[in-house]
């Protein structure tokens, strides 16, 4: 059975396009408040618009520090899809805050809202995730992760894309982005409501409302245990190579491709095409088993398509690059084909993680080990803004950026497979069935 058949189960649908929908919604009021800083506010506020763009970063991720320990004990204790409904009830109120800010043009305003987006998401992760183990059959897992991972990325593509275009409409101020966030909240909330209910893991734990407590004890005891820590440490670590990936390529297309604004999306639009290119062969190469074999080598993979940015170098000079033009210029096609691959391998990477981690979390604690996942995830962005940041300062060239992360992923990749055994034994497995 294709893992297509999920998008027929009832047990699958509506949470797949609840979440879809949660993601895009939240992309398109980030990127909306993006282009509304740097052209419409920037004048009204003794802040740079670069500082106000940066700064929207992490007053969005903020939140999943501050509250996934909170978010994961709630889904623990209580049951999952009346949670969803309510969580994404609060996604209404939350976008008709942010009409009221977009109408009002007042940063602080806009940037409050910001922040709640963030906290209704930090509390949305750890049930979408704990859910899948109890609607979805062992054989099902795989075929699942690969669908939301996929769906994932559509939706933050386009939420960018939507939300910028969307506020570059003039003649109408802020009211098609208005429209747009609370319709789409609307149909969240709607489909939330066709999600089967899933009864309660631990109905009798004792919820710690203290954050930084909660937090640390989280932490402490999610990463107690050697296979869970690896499990964790692996998957933040694909979104610290992610987000030091996707935070270059705009400069890469634009300052060495000379391409222009449309063009460069088809950078982004790469990573998506990997991505779902991999979801999709994920299950076949997996036998539609949680297979930890496909990581290693898709690690080794990530790495091959980075080096292969680096190898390419500086392109030559060239006139500026449009959408027609953009494929018929060697250096943009390789980057573009690397980049499809850094997607492919990385879903197969994160796939069978987030698979196992779904399937061996104890049932009594499986939201509260997504919510410690969200920290980490978290943590792991905002230090692969830094390093980005920081190989800047040190006058690294973008195509140096993509070995020096090629470099630390095989690191990390290679401390990985000695930290859990299991990573060998299963590409052994892996190879001899191949």
């Amino acid at each position: 059975m294709s893992q297509f058949n999920l998008l027929q189960s009832r047990n699958f649908l509506p949470l797949f396009i609840c979440q879809f929908l949660g993601a895009l919604n939240d992309n398109i009021f980030r990127f909306a408040l993006v282009i509304f800083i740097t052209f419409k506010l920037a004048g009204a506020s003794s802040v740079p618009a670069g500082t106000l763009v940066a700064l929207s970063g992490g007053v969005f991720i903020l939140p999943f520090l501050l509250f996934s320990a909170v978010a994961g004990q709630l889904a623990d204790k209580y049951e999952k899809s009346r949670l969803i409904r309510r969580v994404k009830f609060a996604e209404i109120i939350v976008m008709g805050l942010g009409a009221l800010a977009f109408w009002s043009q007042r940063t602080e305003f806009l940037f409050c809202v910001l922040f709640l987006t963030g906290v209704q998401a930090a509390f949305f992760g750890p049930l979408k995730y704990s859910i899948l183990p109890q609607h979805l059959r062992a054989t099902e897992m795989i075929g699942g992760n690969g669908l939301i991972q996929m769906a994932t990325y559509i939706a933050i593509l386009t939420g960018a894309a939507a939300g910028g275009l969307i506020a570059s409409i003039t003649g109408y101020g802020p009211l098609p982005v208005i429209v747009t966030v609370l319709v789409v909240a609307l149909l969240g909330w709607g489909t939330a409501c066709l999600i089967p209910e899933a009864v309660a893991s631990a109905p009798g734990l004792a919820i710690d409302w203290h954050v930084p407590r909660a937090t640390w004890r989280l932490l402490r005891h999610t990463l107690a245990t050697r296979e869970t820590t690896v499990l964790l440490l692996m998957i933040s670590w694909f979104w610290f190579i992610g987000a030091a990936f996707l935070s270059v390529v705009p400069s890469y297309g634009r300052d060495l491709l000379h391409a222009d604004a449309r063009a460069v999306t088809l950078l982004n639009a790469a990573f998506t095409v990997g991505i779902g290119v991999g979801s999709l062969l994920c299950e076949g190469l997996s036998r539609r088993r949680i297979e930890l074999g496909l990581v290693p080598l898709a690690g080794f993979g990530i790495s091959l398509f980075a080096a292969d940015v680096w190898r390419l170098g500086l392109p030559e000079p060239a006139a500026g690059l449009t959408l027609g033009t953009f494929f018929a210029a060697p250096a943009a096609l390789r980057i573009f084909i690397d980049l499809v691959g850094i997607g492919a391998f990385g879903a197969l990477f994160i796939v069978p993680l987030n698979a196992a981690l779904q399937a061996r979390a104890a049932a009594a604690e499986r939201a509260r080990v997504i919510g410690s996942l969200n920290i980490l995830n978290a943590l792991l962005m905002v230090a692969s803004a830094l390093f980005t940041a920081l190989l800047f300062q040190l006058g690294c060239a973008i195509p140096t950026i993509f070995l020096c992360v090629a470099v630390l992923h095989l690191v990390v990749l290679i401390a990985g497979w000695r930290a859990l055994p299991e990573f060998g034994q299963r590409v052994r497995r892996l190879l001899r069935r191949a």
